[in-house]
């Protein structure tokens, strides 16, 4: 199902993220350093319960669980979420709820390419990985 995830993938490209960070309340010192990184993102499943690291010289972070189970997430940017993951046509579809909002993050596979959606209201933004040989 998620197998086709699996492995570790580099950003090669973001876009609109400053926008998107603004739109979830990241502060400016955070969106700075968020702009100008690029993380590694691992993805890893054993025995039905995935794994999501976010590595960067700057934070990293991992989240555990299992699809469609909801889970306390602490963000890079210390939002503490109650998050949901499921996997819907295809794809991995990531929902963040705290403080009466939310956000979307969709991941899907193009072109060899994993294509990261991230949605927070009417603000959209693009990030890029590409698999590390």
């Amino acid at each position: 199902m998620v197998d086709q995830f699996v492995g570790t993938w580099k950003m090669s490209l973001s876009e609109n993220f400053d926008e998107y960070m603004k739109a979830i309340g990241v502060g400016m010192a955070s969106r700075q350093v968020g702009n100008v990184i690029k993380p590694k993102f691992i993805v890893s499943v054993a025995e039905g319960v995935i794994s999501m690291k976010t590595q960067s010289t700057f934070k990293s972070t991992e989240i555990k669980f299992k699809l469609d189970e909801e889970f306390e997430e602490r963000t890079a940017d210390d939002r503490v979420t109650k998050t949901i993951v499921s996997f819907n046509n295809g794809k991995l579809v990531q929902k963040q709820m705290w403080d009466g909002r939310s956000t979307t993050l969709e991941r899907a596979l193009e072109s060899g390419k994993l294509i990261t959606t991230c949605t927070a209201g009417d603000v959209v933004a693009v990030r890029t990985y590409e698999r590390e040989a």
